[in-house]
């Protein structure tokens, strides 16, 4: 790890603002907040009243992201999500993850900011 990381701690730690949908023009906004305790990361999709906990999974050789989470669709069923993404600029404060996202039978795609 560089001095990068020694300054602003794990590279998913904090809160990453985007959306995500099966089209570019059917899109849901989304919020994680990620927090690394040591030895795993966490994550907390839409925080709030409708919130759903996160299993985050980092692959640092590759720089991958893996998303799990039970959430519900928008008929308010419920829903089991894998996202998978690749971590881009990895080294600036607001780095990037996109990739696929799955809810359900739904696949499309998503991408997340780091604020």
């Amino acid at each position: 790890m560089g001095i990068g990381f020694a300054q602003q701690g794990h590279p998913l730690t904090g809160t990453w603002n985007g959306d995500f949908g099966p089209s570019p023009t059917q899109r849901s906004q989304l919020t994680i907040v990620m927090t690394w305790d040591g030895k795993e990361t966490k994550g907390t999709i839409n925080p709030g009243p409708d919130s759903a906990a996160a299993a985050i999974f980092l692959d640092v050789i590759n720089w991958t992201v893996r998303i799990e989470a039970d959430m519900k669709d928008q008929s308010g069923k419920p829903a089991h999500v894998v996202a998978e993404g690749k971590l881009d600029d990895i080294g600036n404060y607001h780095r990037t993850i996109s990739g696929t996202w799955k809810q359900g039978a739904t696949t499309g795609s998503f991408k997340l900011t780091r604020d």
